[in-house]
């Protein structure tokens, strides 16, 4: 902000001469009207940037949605993409209607009790004092984000009016508590809550190791544990067999997009850019931005690394998609403290989620859990994990920094800080669990009882693309095949002869 312009006219007056009272009263009046208005200006620019680099943190995020798809895509056999490409396009656009409606109103509505806001449904009474329309649309965005986790779990198995119903669930009510509790200023554990903290401290789960990811991953658990796996990926032995994606390019671009959408969704979260810690000082808010932007980049790089020889020497393979799982473990892991550790504890985040990684994966594999996308194994596992790193490695100065208004806030357990911290992300671990058992269990339960959950076993040998919507998403034939009419017909080109 500007420095203020003040002036008396007393003093004034003494340089402009006897009988110069009036005088000086009038260019005092002007100075004071200047600078309330230099300093509207400014409080005006402020609002404007912050909103601005909001919004394209929102963008960011969103973005990820088509990150989630391509993912997906590639994860799934052929004669299931347009399937699970037209569930990602529903989680966005069913969770737009309902988090504006419900889950908006029940995350961040308030002033609200600790359990559950109940005020600004259906956006009433915004913009106001506490947030504008970019924090709705930041937040939604986080929210359809968690619905696309869990729509990965359950892949190629399910009927589409259970996404239907999943997706406005969670996204209306399911995540917006879990948000409510660890983010709104009147949550019973928010970082936030400074009036009531828990264990002295509360849960710094800044971005949403636990909030989006456990939640999604352990709604996706359920959803895949009540469905159980797919026709053929385990033989009558008991042995699993991969029934591998059609395309490891889509994996990869997906992979591409989600980590660059990543740097809206850990950075972003600061909401603000243009808060200094000490004025006139290089070092501000906007450092701790950057500081986030590296310690996301540093967990990812170190996770993908670490997979990549250690299932290298599991399988004997170089495998690109076992690569891109392992970075966006490292990238869960680290959403939860991103903003409170250094960058050389980032390193030790990444390469323990990928160890978390592969470990569930394998316990997967034991008890015949199927999740073709590793959604729960990664999301669930790795941000559990990031969760704990967090209450390992937070630093005091950051934690200060990142959540200012209560001197003496405990921090990371090996940094020096007390176990307090480490105890109120053990409770977050289990109230999530807890939460997400009791709503999403019994939700796909019902619609399992109802026969609403699993299509049936024709329509999965042959592909949902085939029975339940119209046809393949690609189909390659030659000419004068009319027996296959479904889809995006191709024409093959043979090589041409060599002169």
């Amino acid at each position: 902000m500007a420095a203020s312009l003040t002036c008396s006219a007393d003093e004034l007056a003494q340089y402009l001469g006897p009988n110069a009272t009036a005088a000086a009263t009038y260019i005092c009046s002007h100075i004071t009207s200047i600078n309330t208005t230099i300093n509207d200006k400014f409080s005006d620019t402020a609002f404007a940037i912050d909103s601005t680099y909001l919004l394209f943190s929102a963008y960011l995020v969103f973005s990820m949605q088509l990150g989630f798809a391509m993912l997906c895509a590639g994860s799934v056999r052929a004669k299931n993409t347009m399937n699970i490409m037209l569930t990602n396009v529903l989680d966005a656009a069913a969770g737009g209607l309902f988090y504006y409606l419900f889950g908006f109103a029940f995350a961040f509505g308030s002033p609200s009790n600790g359990f559950i806001g109940h005020h600004n449904f259906a956006l009433k009474s915004v913009p106001s004092p506490l947030f504008d329309y970019s924090y709705f649309l930041y937040q939604w965005a986080f929210a359809i984000a968690a619905a696309g986790i869990t729509s990965g779990s359950i892949a190629e198995r399910t009927q589409f009016v259970a996404y239907l119903v999943y997706s406005s669930f969670l996204t209306g009510f399911v995540y917006p508590v879990v948000s409510h509790w660890f983010w709104s200023p009147d949550g019973w554990a928010s970082a936030s809550n400074t009036d009531n903290l828990l264990f002295g401290s509360g849960v710094i789960d800044f971005a949403g190791s636990g909030v989006v990811h456990m939640v999604g991953g352990i709604a996706g658990l359920y959803g895949a544990l009540i469905e159980g796996p797919r026709i053929g990926r385990f033989d009558h032995s008991g042995r699993a067999v991969a029934l591998r994606g059609h395309s490891a390019s889509l994996v990869v671009l997906g992979t591409f997009l989600l980590w660059f959408g990543w740097y809206g969704f850990n950075p972003g979260s600061f909401t603000k850019i243009l808060s200094p810690y000490t004025s006139g000082n290089y070092y501000g808010q906007w450092s701790a931005v950057g500081r986030t932007a590296v310690t996301t980049t540093l967990a990812g790089c170190t996770a993908a690394l670490t997979t990549l020889f250690g299932k290298r020497i599991l399988s004997g393979h170089w495998n690109v998609t076992d690569v891109c799982n392992g970075l966006l473990g490292g990238f869960a892991a680290i959403t939860a403290g991103c903003s409170v550790v250094e960058p050389w504890a980032a390193i030790i985040c990444g390469f323990v989620a990928a160890l978390v990684l592969i470990g569930c994966n394998k316990l997967a594999e034991v008890v015949k859990f199927d999740d073709p996308l590793e959604a729960a194994q990664l999301h669930g596992g790795c941000g559990a994990w990031g969760v704990i790193f967090t209450a390992l490695f937070a630093t005091e100065k950051y934690v200060n920094e990142v959540y200012p208004g209560k001197p003496g806030r405990p921090y990371g357990l090996f940094m020096g800080g007390g176990g307090r911290l480490l105890a109120a992300h053990v409770i977050q671990i289990l109230v999530i669990i807890g939460w997400v058992s009791a709503t999403m269990g019994p939700l796909f339960f019902i619609l399992h009882k109802f026969n609403l959950l699993r299509i049936s076993a024709e329509d999965e040998m042959a592909g949902m693309d085939l029975t339940r919507h119209g046809g393949f998403a690609y189909v390659y034939h030659d000419d004068g095949d009319e027996g296959n009419k479904h889809g995006i017909q191709m024409k093959r080109i043979e090589p041409s002869a060599q002169i």
